[in-house]
């Protein structure tokens, strides 16, 4: 009796031994913010085919271009060159003889040519009177150059303008003087005028700064606004003793000649005396 109660116990703990342990459910992982996506921006730049010439200075509505007996130089030799739209060439000497010219007119100062009109560019590029030929009369507008040259000045404006922000007082100063900037008002008021000229003469602006001619014309100006020297149709004089420091020819401004003979080796001394006086 007791072998058949104790058999089913081992049975159960066996049972027991033999069932796998529950395993533990894994962690969710953290959820990322997703990747930010960029598109390729595609673009197809077009170009206009539809080449247009203009005139240099406009003549009325109508202009009529003269074709007759007008000739280039190629290698060394003058050929007639004219537009007979039923030419593939624009050379006299191989067009038939009885073929006709046919006018070439620019309306309100323009001519728009097609693509198909090869012989018709061909003739403008190679007229005398194109400007590119050194002609007078008319060139070929490329809008894509137009652009680009506005672009250029803007930002060679915008880039005059940062220097009145970037610079410091006294080379701001020293500009204004250059420029004939009265210096002796507000500093709002002395910058708004250096604006007016950086907008209206951005490269002159720009080359203004650290440029020797303008940092001698402020040096000479400041002497003879604190009577150092004296500036007359004459000559540059010493202010206190009068004496003459260089002579200026008739007709010349004072400031330039005197500016031009600071900036050579015999006036060292000269240049040295005037920083000494001022300091």
């Amino acid at each position: 009796m007791e072998n058949n109660t104790k058999a089913p116990v081992k049975g159960r703990q066996a049972a027991k031994k033999a069932a796998p342990k529950p395993q533990a459910e894994p962690a969710p992982k953290p959820q990322t913010e997703p990747a930010s996506f960029k598109p390729t921006i595609r673009r197809q730049e077009k170009t206009n085919e539809i080449q247009e010439y203009r005139l240099i200075k406009k003549s009325g509505a109508t202009f009529l271009m003269q074709q007759k007996n007008v000739t280039i130089v190629e290698n060394g030799k003058l050929r007639e060159i004219r537009y007979c739209p039923n030419e593939p060439s624009i050379y006299r000497d191989e067009q038939d003889d009885k073929s006709t010219r046919e006018a070439v007119v620019f309306l309100e100062g323009r001519i728009f040519v097609r693509p198909d009109q090869p012989n018709l560019i061909e003739y403008l590029d190679a007229h005398p009177d194109n400007k590119k030929n050194g002609g007078k009369r008319f060139y070929l507008y490329r809008e894509e150059v137009v652009s680009e040259k506005k672009l250029e000045d803007e930002f060679k404006m915008h880039d005059a303008v940062g220097l009145i922000r970037s610079k410091d007082l006294e080379e701001l100063l020293s500009v204004a003087i250059s420029f004939a900037v009265n210096i002796d008002r507000p500093l709002n008021e002395i910058k708004h005028d250096l604006m007016v000229i950086a907008k209206k003469s951005p490269q002159a602006f720009i080359e203004s700064f650290d440029n020797p001619i303008v940092e001698m014309k402020t040096l000479i100006s400041q002497a003879s606004k604190y009577q150092v020297i004296k500036l007359t149709e004459s000559g540059a004089f010493w202010f206190d003793s009068n004496k003459l420091i260089v002579s200026v020819p008739a007709g010349k401004e004072p400031m330039d000649v005197f500016v031009r003979y600071c900036m050579t080796e015999a006036a060292v001394p000269v240049v040295e005396e005037i920083k000494k006086q001022l300091k």
